[in-house]
């Protein structure tokens, strides 16, 4: 399973219609928290997402990206959590975050520990890598992409009771590519019974930037990109002026990054909930386009 939940759409003040920037991911049972405008513990609340999550990564230090925290990490501390939690964030996160949970946080019963982050910066898991990448906002700001690690070769489970292997451990360890010898002392290989690895998922998250080749190198065959769609195409200069993309831009940068999916969120309130000006624009260049809303749910599923 891996599954993104919008919190907050918004962009720069929360509206009836939109909360600030916020989006919870889930994958395997685990739970990654990126930025944390103000009120996300509330929508965490409101639309079910939970609080077991152990990182946020943020993507920049405007207000609207981070102001959440703080009430966060106080709800965290009433509810006696115990566990770790860590915040990522580009160059000067130590000082700035560090700051802000001075703000009306107690001393907590759990560690909060920060991390600064560069652009290239790979952060290893188990079955994934978060993948650190420039944008063009401020100075320091990023991105970040899940990268699932390529996924074992399908089993043929049919040729192998045909060659006499019995099912169970053999089956698995063969999987595992790990030869096997049979009581009969013939070897099995993995490439007698497991086809070609296949690739994992990639969802790429884009918190606020003009459009830029760092994220269109990252996006490249992803099958979802989250991007910023603050303007439509009036607002072109605007745009360009606050270091923000257009619904046309980001469409334009999913098409050439040839991605599955686009969601574009970060609205301005200047736009009703259902934005159609942006869909609108963003669909004549890239069709596979959805605008996001406060609790929109999305399955990422697997290419096969």
């Amino acid at each position: 399973m891996l599954t993104v939940t919008f919190l907050g759409t918004g962009a720069a003040c929360p509206t009836v219609d939109r909360n600030v920037s916020s989006l919870a991911i889930h994958r395997e049972g685990e739970m990654l928290l990126f930025d944390c405008g103000e009120g996300t513990q509330r929508q965490m609340m409101r639309y079910g997402v939970g609080f077991t999550f152990h990182e946020l990564f943020v993507t920049h230090f405007h207000s609207d990206h981070i102001l959440g925290i703080t009430g966060l990490v106080r709800t965290l501390g009433l509810q006696d959590r115990k566990e770790p939690i860590v915040l990522y964030g580009p160059q000067g996160a130590k000082d700035t975050l560090t700051g802000l949970l001075r703000v009306g946080v107690e001393r907590t019963k759990f560690p909060v520990d920060i991390v600064e982050v560069t652009p290239g910066e790979r952060l290893p898991r188990s079955e994934y890598d978060i993948v650190v990448f420039a944008t063009d906002h401020r100075a320091g700001s990023v991105g970040y992409a899940l990268v699932e690690h390529e996924r074992l070769g399908r089993f043929d489970p049919d040729r192998a009771a045909r060659m006499g292997i019995p099912e169970g451990p053999l089956w698995g360890k063969i999987h595992r590519g790990e030869p096997v010898t049979l009581e009969d002392g013939q070897v099995v290989n993995p490439s007698d019974l497991v086809g070609p690895s296949r690739p994992g998922r990639t969802v790429v998250y884009v918190g606020d930037t003009r459009p830029t080749e760092s994220v269109r190198d990252i996006a490249r065959g992803a099958d979802l990109l989250i991007h910023e769609a603050t303007f439509a195409d009036a607002e072109t200069d605007r745009a360009q002026e606050t270091g923000h993309s257009t619904a046309r831009q980001a469409a334009e940068l999913a098409r050439d990054a040839g991605v599955r999916s686009l969601i574009l969120t970060h609205i301005s309130a200047r736009y009703t909930r259902e934005a159609p000006e942006l869909v609108a624009e963003a669909r004549e260049v890239f069709p596979e386009t959805t605008i996001a809303r406060d609790g929109l749910h999305v399955n990422v599923p697997f290419v096969e």
